[in-house]
């Protein structure tokens, strides 16, 4: 069967006296109901599936491994909030969860909230979003997309008669607050267009949505815009956050007439993050502190930074990731030499006792974050651990004494065994003399560190996001095939800090290709993977990456995962009607700015295609997808096609149902788990 081949359209586009000419430009124009687009995204769909067609039966063995380790009955450990004990279960082939309440943490007067499968049925794509009880604990809104698109539907449920209300709010972000009335609600609305959320509604109930009240809009298109509550309930937030600036406006929860009022002056530059608890109001920021620090104002002075109390001071190798407010204990978040640790202070009525105690944990490597704790009032923390070779495990902390206690911990069906499996931290210099921190892992009985191991190399770099290190059932497929995989937390994320990340975005883009790229030569002189057997997967921006990396340093991979990918960063962040191009400005530039212009020119994965050999490669995308749109990779792919001069397999598989996400469910997303694996494995097959 032969590849697809698209037609070719001359389109000259020209921008600071440069010229471009893109012959697939046509693909672009949002074409999703295009019968020509659509049967060219088919016949990619059965190019790939005919490639791949003599090792279907692997595939579906790796899948069959990847769904016998996941425990098809499962529940959540319940968590009290207000009267009553909330927890989630699946079982069976169930792909989604059933969510329940009762008055006990055994489940006394087991109540169901939501049967998400119900919820699902007829619809090939479904995503459950924010689901938030009244505070009188009669009424349940809930936000679902059926589209991929993240365009989200909130319902009310009347949870003493079990009835849905008539209330129905289209076109909104995935989440919604309630005043403390148990009437009102506010919700962002998106634009149509570019899906960007900026204004926030007030919704009465019994009312019709063309009714409600427009309470705020965002002129600054560069701004995403959230909603949520304070740790005390007493305020309503609009969250507005842009790459370098916060903003913050906050609404009386008590009022349903309340009009926003900003918290404190608007200052470029300024980022933060805000919660409040009795008299109190405690701020993350970056103000004269680039790692961030934790002040305290009250209503007095939270609107003058300048008479903001210093609870927690700047530290140059320290970044202080978040505060979790209790009314006898703040659980402080941190982050030092790439790794996670939490700091118990107690304070009485707003005022620190002594000093910090360290929540500390023993792997090489390994992620934990705070767990879902609605109480303000308790003396104990829930907390989710997990490394590379230990599942899943929830964690409760007593705040006084630090003891902790397991409540559950992931089960993975099978033969697994964590002695079985070996992880590292490694930091590796790279050519500019700057040191990479990498995760790895592999099994201990098929690994020789003698340059024999197929390697797979995972990396995302971008937005400040740090990926980090933690069980995955599904990875487990490939270690026991004699792989090792690696984590490269290149420059981009704030894994070493802000700065971090700051070098690794605008103008300082083209480091973190350089460390992903350096990363995988260091790993094979050290023995860690065969020359020949290296592999590499990124999604979204992480598909950015790969993008580029495939470019410059192509002959170091035999084969590349390239998911939901943004590859046509230049002509996208021409066009700011573009989902969320607008917001992407302060990451990647703005390159109707000459400078930024010819910046992205340099590594946009589309412009930088040549006439050169190409790994073998594997592009996935969703049709619905509202952050990277289809039409990225399909050219990119098509363009390939035309310029490489080699006879690996390109191939190209696209969810006709699917979004940003990929495909929703338990299960049914293993499928392409599976089949990126199963292609790594096919190109073992080939000969170079």
């Amino acid at each position: 069967m032969q590849a697809p081949i698209a037609k070719k359209i001359p389109h000259l586009l020209t921008q600071h006296g440069q010229q471009r000419q893109d012959d697939y430009y046509w693909m672009r124009d949002d074409q999703r109901k295009n019968p020509e687009v659509i049967d060219h995204l088919r016949a990619e769909n059965a190019y790939c599936d005919a490639q791949l067609a003599p090792s279907a039966a692997r595939q579906q063995q790796i899948f069959s491994e990847l769904k016998a380790r996941i425990k098809k009955d499962d529940n959540t450990v319940p968590v009290r909030d207000g009267h009553y004990w909330y927890h989630s279960e699946v079982s069976g082939d169930d792909e989604y969860a059933r969510h329940y309440r009762a008055s006990s943490f055994s489940g006394d007067n087991k109540t169901l909230l939501l049967d998400v499968n119900a919820q699902a049925t007829g619809h090939e794509f479904y995503d459950l979003a924010d689901m938030t009880v009244s505070p009188n604990e009669q009424l349940l809104a809930y936000c679902e997309d059926t589209s991929g698109r993240r365009i989200y539907q909130v319902c009310i449920k009347d949870l003493q008669s079990g009835e849905l209300l008539d209330d129905v709010l289209n076109e909104c972000e995935g989440q919604v607050v309630w005043a403390n009335d148990n009437r009102t609600l506010y919700y962002v609305k998106k634009d149509p267009q570019t899906l960007l959320g900026f204004q926030v509604f007030r919704h009465r109930l019994g009312s019709a949505q063309s009714d409600d009240e427009l309470v705020y809009e965002e002129q600054d298109r560069s701004f995403y815009m959230g909603l949520g509550k304070s740790r005390d309930e007493s305020l309503i937030f609009i969250d507005l956050e842009a790459t370098e600036t916060s903003h913050t406006y906050v609404l009386d929860a008590d009022d349903p007439q309340a009009q926003p009022q900003p918290l404190m002056p608007r200052e470029m530059g300024h980022l933060y993050d805000v919660d409040k608890l009795g008299e109190h109001f405690y701020i993350i920021s970056n103000r004269e502190a680039k790692n961030f620090r934790l002040m305290q104002a009250d209503a007095t002075t939270i609107a003058d930074p300048s008479a903001w109390l210093e609870l927690i001071a700047h530290r140059d190798n320290v970044l202080l990731e978040g505060v979790d407010l209790f009314n006898g204990h703040w659980l402080v978040t941190e982050r030092e030499l790439g790794q996670i640790r939490f700091v118990v202070y107690q304070h009485q009525q707003g005022k620190m006792q002594g000093e910090g105690q360290t929540l500390g944990f023993s792997d090489p490597c390994y992620y934990a974050g705070v767990g879902v704790n609605p109480e303000p009032d308790v003396t104990s923390v829930r907390i989710y651990y997990s490394s590379l070779t230990t599942p899943g495990s929830l964690y409760e902390f007593d705040l006084n004494t630090l003891e902790r206690k397991l409540l559950k911990q992931q089960q993975v069906l099978g033969e697994f065994n964590a002695a079985d499996y070996q992880s590292e931290r490694l930091m590796i210099t790279v050519r500019d003399g700057v040191q990479v921190p990498v995760s790895l892992v592999y099994r201990r009985d098929t690994f020789n560190k003698d340059g024999t191991n197929p390697l797979l190399q995972y990396g995302y770099g971008a937005y400040g996001i740090t990926i980090d290190p933690s069980f995955s059932s599904s990875i487990l497929s490939l270690l026991d095939r004699g792989f090792v995989y690696a984590i490269a937390h290149i420059r981009g994320s704030e894994m070493l800090g802000r700065a971090w990340y700051e070098a690794g975005k605008l103008a300082h883009k083209q480091n973190t290709f350089n460390d992903f790229i350096d990363v995988t030569q260091a790993l094979v002189e050290q023995g860690y993977g065969a020359a020949d057997k290296i592999f590499a997967s990124g999604g979204s921006a992480g598909g950015l990456l790969m993008g580029a990396v495939v470019n410059q340093a192509p002959h170091l991979y035999r084969a590349i995962g390239c998911h939901v990918p943004f590859l046509d960063v230049l002509t996208t962040m021409l066009d700011d009607s573009i989902p969320l191009t607008t917001n992407e400005y302060d990451e990647w530039g703005n390159p109707n700015n000459e400078q930024d212009y010819r910046t992205i020119a340099a590594y946009s994965p589309y412009d930088n295609i040549r006439a050169q050999a190409y790994p073998h490669i594997l592009v996935t995308t969703g049709l619905h997808d509202s952050q990277v749109q289809y039409w990225e990779p399909m050219k990119w792919v098509a363009k390939l096609r035309e310029y490489k001069t080699d006879d690996h397999l390109l191939l190209f598989k696209t969810d006709l149902e699917s979004g940003h996400g990929g495909a929703s469910g338990r299960f049914k997303s293993l499928a392409e788990k599976a089949l990126e694996f199963n292609f790594f494995l096919t190109t073992l097959d080939y000969e170079n």
